[in-house]
């Protein structure tokens, strides 16, 4: 079986063709502009996979989209499907899963497009066999999905992990980027947060380990919370942040010191393989797509 992939990025939209085994088979990146420019171009690359002159077996039989949000994701929904108040303001409220039903007439599988990391992590790469697992994206933002026992977390709408309270590390004066809540984890840890308070981007900032001890200090924080609220047999960091591989013993270090020996098991014994980077090579989002189109066609 072939399924169509989405991965819908606020830069840009990768599209794609994957099978049952996630392997992709066809892949091209479209820019993230406005919907009238962009979704036309999405939707051509879709029917092209759907041409009746294309032999049965080489035609997509579903879509998944995993997708930057927030987004409703309730079935019941009258706007499930939507892009809701995004501060991209041309994609606010656009009918996504909408657009492409009634554009391709095939089941379309939707999400977020952290949802979707986690999904392509837990089905095939470093989560894989788990049913409790989280995965944490920090690059312009932060984002987490989260599963728990075998089910993406949904709940009133979908997790926003980006913007739980942090205590301000001590001798930190930085207020926080967030426009809405200043210091939280998004306002503190995330790639425009690093810049504002040190005046070049991550990338530029390497050489200085006081920048990725701080910022250790803070996603620890939010690991931490994590473990106590969640549990996970797994928790998974990627983004752009994250490139940074100094983080990984810090983060580690810090969540250990954190707990200060209250939780015991054998996950935290062997912290390097529980808090983790991903292992999908940067394709979990569209592996996850793939997943979801191919969960669309059993629902």
């Amino acid at each position: 079986m072939l399924y169509g992939a989405l991965e819908a990025g606020g830069t840009k939209m990768i599209c794609a063709v994957g099978n049952e085994n996630g392997q992709i088979l066809d892949q091209v990146s479209i820019p993230t502009s406005t919907p009238d420019e962009t979704m036309p171009k999405v939707i051509e690359y879709f029917k092209s996979k759907l041409d009746e002159s294309l032999p049965e077996d080489d035609r997509i039989i579903a879509v998944g989209v995993a997708c930057f949000g927030p987004v409703d994701v309730r079935p019941n929904s009258k706007t499930y499907g939507n892009i809701l108040y995004t501060p991209k303001i041309p994609w606010r409220n656009f009918p996504m899963v909408k657009t492409l039903k009634d554009a391709l007439n095939i089941p379309v599988g939707f999400d977020t497009d952290v949802n979707g990391s986690l999904l392509g992590e837990v089905t095939w790469g470093c989560a894989k066999g788990l049913t409790d697992a989280v995965y944490f994206t920090i690059g312009t933002g932060i984002g987490m999905g989260a599963m728990s026992g075998g089910n993406l977390i949904h709940g009133m709408l979908h997790p926003e992990a980006g913007h739980i309270a942090m205590s301000v590390v001590q001798g930190d004066n930085y207020a926080g980027h967030c426009p809405s809540h200043g210091a939280c984890f998004e306002g503190m840890a995330a790639g425009p947060a690093l810049e504002e308070r040190w005046g070049k981007p991550g990338r530029e900032l390497a050489d200085m380990p006081e920048v990725w001890d701080l910022e250790a200090k803070y996603i620890a924080q939010a690991v931490t919370a994590t473990i106590y609220m969640l549990s996970p047999q797994k928790i998974i960091l990627g983004g752009g942040v994250m490139g940074q591989s100094q983080l990984f013993p810090l983060i580690r270090k810090y969540v250990l010191e954190d707990i200060n020996e209250y939780i015991d098991t054998k996950e935290l014994r062997n912290i390097n393989s529980y808090i983790t980077p991903a292992a999908l090579n940067g394709n979990q989002g569209i592996m996850g797509a793939i997943k979801l189109a191919e969960m669309a066609t059993i629902e």
